[in-house]
């Protein structure tokens, strides 16, 4: 049971701060949770199945190759990742009477990606024991909720955009770029040090994750709304 809870609470705290970092109109909870089920088992399976095609047709054989650790980072693993996440929010939550303002992006984005990083973080845990799960809630849980943050951005500006299809693919784009600077640094660790890179980049995501849920909530027409409703 205490594995359990470690490997599920990195993500429920994450969510909880986004619910209530949506100050102005919260979105309902039922909703919430089927994005969230929606990223644990749809995202993690369009995942497997990507994923597998990529492994396939862009073998890793030298694990010392920059370059196919590059590719495997940004393309084996980013792209499929952030594309399968990308998925859910763009056909399912994006088309919902629910995300109705562009903060709604960011919240739907970031439980869709936490429902993929809790059953992630279940298996990582339940297979490498405590001190995996204590490592994972200050490194790989966070990461998907900045690269999810980044995407939600962007594509919470995509649905009141003319621009919708630019700004969609430009949130795929930059959660694939953290994501995949995140994980080259660490699969080319046999080079001593490079490591640090990996949480260089995800420090200015998480710099640039803290900006965009500022200008989100600064631009909510609720918080218009709220200050405009006549006082009793």
């Amino acid at each position: 049971m205490h594995l359990l809870l470690l490997a599920i609470a990195p993500a429920t705290i994450i969510i909880l701060y986004i619910y209530f970092k949506d100050k102005f109109e919260k979105e309902p909870i039922p909703f919430l949770l089927k994005n969230f089920l929606l990223g644990a088992t749809v995202s993690v399976l369009i995942t497997i199945i990507l994923g597998g095609f990529a492994d396939r047709f862009l073998p890793v054989t030298d694990v010392t190759n920059m370059f196919q650790q590059f590719v495997k980072a940004f393309i084996v693993v980013a792209l499929v990742e952030e594309f399968s996440k990308y998925v859910i929010v763009k056909y399912y939550a994006q088309r919902n009477k629910e995300y109705n303002e562009p903060f709604d992006g960011i919240v739907y984005a970031v439980m869709v990606s936490m429902g993929f990083a809790t059953l992630e973080n279940v298996l990582y845990v339940f297979q490498h024991g405590v001190s995996t799960g204590i490592l994972r809630a200050f490194t790989a849980v966070p990461a998907h909720a900045t690269f999810a943050i980044l995407m939600g951005y962007f594509m919470g500006k995509a649905k009141f955009s003319k621009n919708r299809i630019v700004l969609n693919l430009t949130g795929l784009f930059f959660a694939t770029l953290f994501h995949g600077a995140y994980d080259f640094f660490l699969f080319i660790n046999f080079i001593p040090g490079i490591s640090i890179g990996a949480f260089i980049s995800l420090g200015i995501g998480i710099l640039l994750s803290r900006k965009a849920i500022k200008r989100h909530q600064d631009s909510s027409i609720f918080k218009f709304l709220i200050k405009k409703k006549p006082q009793n």
